[in-house]
């Protein structure tokens, strides 16, 4: 491996294109979907008996979600219209600095986190796993060309090892 990591496979550029990047797709806006109809069906009826401190828990988790949600649609949106020659690179540079990926954690050891409806909890987990594996790609697709790999050869094992876990749907 030379100095700079120039000799590492980005395998993020043929994920972006391929079939992993169509189920990716359709795993990103199928929970959309799937959350939205939680939301708006079991969930309201499941909040209105939780505890209080669950009941607020819930409030601020849901807006979370949907907000995480919607951040990682508009990604793969704009990602598929560059796969499709709908959109240059350069436009979708410009619209991605509005998408967030990240900065939606989630505090499990809060008050009231065991009290929120499985379900719910789950769609949550999902969300995050989903959220991680497009960050990655994310990353991959658009760091500058002049930006090394890696910076130090303890993680680029690593680093290859998520990319693949990325490729293949791993996660």
């Amino acid at each position: 491996m030379s100095e700079l990591g120039l000799n590492t496979v980005s395998f993020a550029g043929r994920a972006a294109a391929s079939t992993q990047f169509k189920a990716t797709y359709a795993e990103g806006m199928g929970l959309v979907e799937e959350t939205a109809a939680y939301l708006d069906g079991p969930g309201r009826s499941a909040a209105k008996v939780l505890p209080r401190m669950a009941s607020v828990l819930y409030a601020a988790e849901s807006m979370r979600l949907t907000t995480r949600l919607m951040q990682m649609a508009s990604w793969l949106l704009l990602q598929r219209a560059v796969n499709n020659g709908e959109m240059s690179r350069d436009q979708v540079l410009s619209e991605k600095s509005k998408v967030r990926l990240d900065d939606f954690n989630v505090d499990r050891q809060a008050p009231g986190w065991n009290d929120l409806p499985e379900a719910f909890r789950d769609l949550v987990e999902r969300s995050l796993r989903l959220q991680n594996r497009i960050a990655l790609l994310d990353r991959e697709i658009y760091r500058p060309a002049d930006t090394p790999v890696v910076p130090d050869n303890e993680n680029s094992v690593q680093a290859q090892l998520d990319l693949l876990r990325t490729a293949f749907n791993l996660n």
